[in-house]
């Protein structure tokens, strides 16, 4: 993913704050959502790019890695602690002798204690490095939040809360339950990246549910009343006569809580799936010869014809 000037992609400066970060990520992301520009793959590529820009810039912590470090700072692994220590060490090395000099200035005891965690000379107690796992949630708990509980290996087991709204790649910090701390320093954090389990009939883009609705011929003909499910419970929908099949409809606010801290939420698009009856029931071909009138002189498929 492009991550080189994630402002830029938002069309903001780097001194934004939150709530026009997330007013310029809203209007790119209408902009360039796949539901606007279908078939197009360029504005698909161009809504993840900004997509992953809010994300980051959104997160204080991985914001303020990514101004520090730029893209290397918000990359997996990344650990702040050793490329300072890198920075430093490079500017000690190039200081001329006669303006105090690389000894003088710079231990090196402290570089490779900070680098490698290990304790030379006289450094003394260090925070213990944070350490990274994964964990599986289903996806009605990433969506509603929830807690699980996970195995750690030295830890037993963990109770885990799931903010609601996470995603694919989310990461929860575990204060404390890193590695152990170096000569009476603190204990490290553990960084978990979950990793959400498919739904049965739920799809998720960014904070929008989808979800393909089985409704019978007389309710796309007539219209109807009928119970959607969405993440909260059941609701009524109302889909309008002279429906078709494959039509969307969209429920606002029913999908997944925004995590900009907006405290909104996204959409549920419902896709109308005409089901047929039971196709062993002889009623259905007298009823089938019956509609054959209805397409008297009409081409169903013209629209392909006219565009091959």
């Amino acid at each position: 993913m492009p991550s080189d000037d994630l402002y830029g992609l938002l069309g903001v400066s780097r001194d934004a704050t939150p709530d026009e970060l997330r007013k310029a990520y809203r209007k790119r992301a209408r902009k360039y959502h796949p539901d606007v520009n279908p078939n197009d793959p360029k504005a698909e590529d161009r809504f993840k790019e900004v997509s992953f820009a809010h994300e980051v810039l959104s997160d204080p912590e991985r914001r303020r890695l990514y101004d520090e470090f730029g893209a290397d700072g918000i990359k997996q692994g990344f650990s702040p602690d050793q490329a300072r220590a890198y920075e430093s060490w490079q500017r000690g090395a190039r200081r001329s002798p006669h303006q105090g000099g690389f000894a003088s200035e710079f231990d090196l005891d402290d570089l490779f204690g900070s680098l490698f965690g290990a304790r030379r000379g006289r450094a003394g107690p260090r925070a213990g490095a944070s350490t990274r796992g994964e964990i599986q949630v289903d996806f009605m708990d990433a969506v509603r939040g929830g807690e699980v509980r996970v195995q750690v290996a030295g830890a037993g087991t963990l109770r885990v809360k799931i903010p609601a709204g996470s995603d694919e790649g989310t990461r929860i910090r575990l204060a404390g339950q890193g590695s152990a701390g170096i000569s009476g320093g603190p204990a490290g954090d553990l960084v978990l990246e979950l990793h959400v389990r498919p739904h049965a009939f739920f799809s998720r883009d960014a904070a929008d549910l989808s979800i393909d609705l089985p409704v019978t011929l007389p309710e796309l003909v007539r219209g109807a009343s009928v119970e959607v499910p969405t993440p909260d419970g059941p609701v009524t929908m109302t889909i309008p006569p002279n429906s078709t099949h494959g039509q969307r409809l969209r429920l606002r606010g029913k999908g997944v809580l925004r995590r900009d801290g907006g405290g909104e939420r996204g959409e549920l698009y419902v896709r109308l799936e005409l089901a047929l009856p039971d196709a062993s029931d002889p009623r259905l071909e007298k009823i089938a010869g019956e509609m054959d009138a209805l397409y008297e002189g009409v081409d169903v498929r013209a629209r392909l014809k006219d565009e091959t």
